[in-house]
């Protein structure tokens, strides 16, 4: 079993939102395969915890924006680890001490990563990109 279609295309708009607050070091993972509960890991690094709720708000503002609501988020806004479950993808923001220490590629290197250069952004609504951009 591999990816969706659907979750890829999330997997990208929460990367490319990850990168836009200068994530580091993101990646996704196809886990699709391992687990039933969701098809794509997004991992992403962040040197403060105030990045961190920076770039989980991005985040959730951009799958807001293709029609995805988070169903549950484990840690706030000032934590070193948020994790935020969208159903089809879940997205791992971590300070960069944390996802040195948990090294979750680690812990999913049978999975396939996801080369996300090679996927096609989704489209934004036209409201919503000029909107981030005031």
């Amino acid at each position: 079993m591999t990816a969706t279609d659907r979750s890829l295309s999330l997997a990208k708009a929460a990367a490319d939102a990850a990168l836009d607050k200068i994530a580091q070091d993101v990646v996704a993972i196809d886990v699709s395969a391992q687990l039933a509960l969701t098809d794509v890991f997004v991992i992403a690094s962040a040197a403060n915890e105030r990045q961190v709720g920076a770039i989980v708000d991005e985040v959730e503002q951009r799958l807001r924006e293709q029609g995805v609501k988070p169903l549950r988020r484990e840690g706030g806004r000032e934590d070193r680890w948020v994790l935020v479950d969208f159903g089809d993808i879940v997205v791992h923001v971590q300070h960069v001490e944390e996802r040195t220490y948990y090294q979750l590629e680690r812990l999913w290197r049978d999975c396939p990563s996801i080369d996300l250069d090679a996927l096609s952004a989704p489209e934004r609504p036209a409201s919503a990109a000029s909107a981030t951009h005031v």
